[in-house]
């Protein structure tokens, strides 16, 4: 039975996940900063992501003995105006976004997929690592994409790029995920508008992410590493 670390696991994405991952037979580590997990078959971590000496302490191979995948999910915005944005706010956005990813992404690789010389990681990165938000489908109120959210996921797309030909050596597949809007109750008139913009004529649903996750970590996309799948019904094609 393989074992998979899932970073943010009290999301909405997260949950999602773990349950695909659990449907798989995976034994699962979850690691979030909230409270803890009412999922009684995960193995919980209440952990501070951006805190890389409590990362090296929990994620000890003492303790930890084994992990075949990684999904770095856990992921931040801020919804202040850009002309407001504080350095606070980045650096919070920039180190669970981004640097979490790297320190994560370095542990699991000397701890685990470099000796066993076998792994695979999944990056949770966005659109809009791809293309600007549309401040046109906002109103006063709405929670806009920031600069800051764009520009970490757009260094996740950079990152798991330039991991897959780092660890391709050591038998390590490094892919991403980019979704577009995923619906989560929003305020019905984004949605619309939001909706608009899509070829499909929606948002998403957080289930239809895990058939991607899904063929990621089969053995029969084994041959795919360094991509970024976008998810997205069609928006950036446009």
């Amino acid at each position: 039975m393989k074992n998979a670390l899932v970073t943010g696991c009290e999301g909405q994405l997260g949950k999602i996940f773990i349950s695909e991952l659990l449907n798989l037979n995976y034994n699962v580590i979850g690691i979030d900063i909230e409270q803890k997990s009412k999922n009684k078959k995960i193995k919980y971590i209440k952990c501070d992501i951006t805190n890389s000496s409590e990362l090296n302490e929990k994620l000890n191979p003492k303790i930890i003995k084994n992990i075949d995948l990684l999904i770095n999910n856990a992921g931040v915005s801020v919804f202040t105006p850009f002309e407001d944005r504080t350095v606070k706010e980045i650096d919070y956005v920039f180190n669970v976004n981004l640097k979490a990813p790297i320190v994560l992404s370095q542990i699991i690789f000397n701890n685990f997929f470099k000796p066993q010389k076998k792994g695979c990681i999944v990056n949770i990165a966005s659109i809009y690592g791809l293309v600007s938000g549309d401040m046109k489908i906002y109103s006063k109120g709405d929670r806009r994409t920031p600069e800051i959210y764009g520009s970490t996921k757009a260094g996740i797309i950079n990152l798991t790029k330039y991991l897959s030909a780092y660890m391709a050596p050591f038998n390590v597949r490094v892919n991403s995920i980019s979704p577009g809007g995923v619906f989560n109750n929003q305020d019905q008139k984004f949605v619309e508008k939001y909706s608009n913009k899509v070829p499909l004529g929606r948002m998403a649903r957080a289930e239809e992410l895990k058939s991607t996750l899904r063929f990621l970590i089969d053995e029969g996309s084994s041959y795919l590493t360094g991509e970024n799948i976008v998810v997205d019904g069609g928006l950036t094609s446009l």
